[in-house]
């Protein structure tokens, strides 16, 4: 039984890999027939976009769907000296931005389908439960493939 426990544990702790780089994210999501996940986020000062990961993207049933059916990109703008990315990143996240977040919003999420056509948008906090979300997810990408 203990093992059993133990197992479960592991397998669900399976962390979230979340890219940075839409050229990654499209290659992924090409070989393996998935959407991309893209969620636009001020990761030390946006309070909606803390709270969106911790509750949404950060929850079991999300992780549970994502990690074999979705590819995950975000593009991080924190403000914070000591979280700061490199000018590499930076350079991804602003070229990610004119594509598809030319207004700046945050936090922003869109799904896109594998050639990244926005298949749907979400603007601001997602207020609704991970299931639901999931739910919402899951009938657009089986759509879309």
């Amino acid at each position: 039984m203990k093992l059993l426990i133990l197992l479960f544990f592991s397998l669900s702790l399976t962390p979230l890999n979340w890219l940075g780089n839409i050229q990654t994210a499209t290659s992924q999501a090409q070989s393996g027939h998935k959407c991309i996940l893209i969620n636009f986020s001020g990761s030390d000062w946006c309070g909606p976009c803390i709270r969106l990961r911790k509750e949404i993207l950060e929850s079991a049933v999300f992780e549970e769907y994502a990690v074999p059916n979705l590819v995950l990109l975000r593009a991080d703008f924190p403000r914070q000296k000591k979280n700061q990315l490199t000018s590499v990143q930076q350079g991804l996240n602003e070229s990610l931005a004119e594509r598809y977040n030319p207004e700046g919003k945050f936090p922003f999420t869109l799904l896109v389908d594998s050639n990244g056509k926005v298949l749907k948008s979400w603007d601001g906090y997602i207020d609704q439960l991970p299931e639901k979300f999931v739910s919402d997810i899951k009938q657009l990408a089986d759509a879309a493939h």
